[in-house]
């Protein structure tokens, strides 16, 4: 898959896609490119490089927002026991957490792209063949979301929308600060 590639596949043995399930993949399909080309033509190395202040790199980045989805989608399916419990993280969690956001030696971009991919074609017909999406789930527990809280999945998609959107912005910023390249602007 090159950057500039859709990162949605053919849904052929999926129902149409309209309306609303449209418009949320379509506002998807255009902040996952704007993240993905943040990295167009760069090398491993280039990719696990920080720029600016930040611990953030655009490899890191990428890793993060694939987990991040995996485990919304996840949460949709499963409910909040997919999502782990934030409330009683170890030192090896923190660690692990901490990791999403950098290159690790045997990451490789073509790697990490792979698997955001797939992530994404798995989020991709989860949308277009979810039943409902005003089924709610109540929230994982974390110090971050109002106690008994509920989001349908609808929100949840939303979610990994604006999630999205956002660390492709701050992609933007790590690749202008890297060699001048925009992808935005």
């Amino acid at each position: 898959m090159t950057i500039n590639e859709p990162i949605t596949r053919d849904l052929a043995h999926a129902p149409a896609i309209s309306g609303e399930r449209a418009d949320l993949l379509a506002a998807l399909a255009q902040s996952r490119h704007f993240l993905r080309l943040t990295t167009r033509d760069l090398t491993d190395e280039q990719a696990g490089q920080r720029t600016t202040s930040s611990e953030l790199c655009l490899g890191g980045l990428i890793k993060h927002v694939t987990l991040v989805e995996r485990k919304w989608a996840d949460f949709i399916l499963n409910g909040p026991s997919s999502m782990g419990d934030a409330t009683s993280m170890t030192e090896a969690d923190r660690a692990a957490w901490a990791d999403q956001f950098r290159m690790l030696p045997g990451d490789t971009l073509a790697g990490v792209l792979a698997d955001y991919a797939e992530v994404a074609r798995r989020t991709d017909e989860l949308v277009a063949t979810l039943p409902d999406l005003d089924v709610t789930l109540p929230l994982p527990k974390a110090p971050w979301f109002e106690a008994g809280a509920r989001w349908s999945a609808r929100r949840v998609l939303m979610h990994i929308v604006a999630e999205t959107a956002q660390h492709a912005g701050h992609a933007d910023i790590i690749r202008e600060s890297l060699d001048g390249a925009k992808s935005m602007g």
